[in-house]
């Protein structure tokens, strides 16, 4: 992926309140092309899975319930500096906290329900496209 490319997940909440083409829209305006884009839901075992990283952590059962409630959308998306352009975008993981423009900014409800999930680094950028996308999907 080397800088070029990152991940990102629409959440569940985002889907369900109908934000999805908005956010979409807002990625795209910011100057990313959509490489590779899946419309699904997580079981609890994939979601525990993609998520395995915070299994010591408090949260990790709610953020397993929460993942595998509802559909989400998987993305891999292309720009130069492409981690650090879209955390930018999307804003901080508190929205009360993230720019007034950012997607959660605009969209999402609450920390845990933060509408969107962006890669925060290239290493794990590969990693979580990996996770919904086979290479031939992400045209590598």
């Amino acid at each position: 992926m080397s800088g070029k490319r990152t991940f990102t997940m629409i959440k569940p909440d985002a889907v369900q309140n109908g934000y999805m083409g908005a956010i979409l829209n807002d990625i795209i305006a910011g100057g990313f092309r959509v490489v590779a884009m899946k419309y699904t839901r997580l079981t609890p075992e994939k979601a525990g899975e993609f998520y395995a990283v915070h299994r010591e952590r408090p949260f990790y059962g709610e953020l397993v319930e929460y993942m595998s409630s509802g559909p989400i959308v998987a993305a891999v998306l292309e720009k130069d500096n492409a981690v650090e352009s879209f955390r930018k975008l999307i804003g901080a993981t508190d929205p009360q906290k993230a720019e007034e423009g950012t997607i959660r900014r605009k969209y999402a409800k609450s920390i845990a329900a933060n509408a969107i999930h962006g890669s925060d680094s290239d290493e794990n950028a590969a990693i979580e496209a990996a996770f919904f996308f086979s290479k031939l999907e992400i045209f590598e």
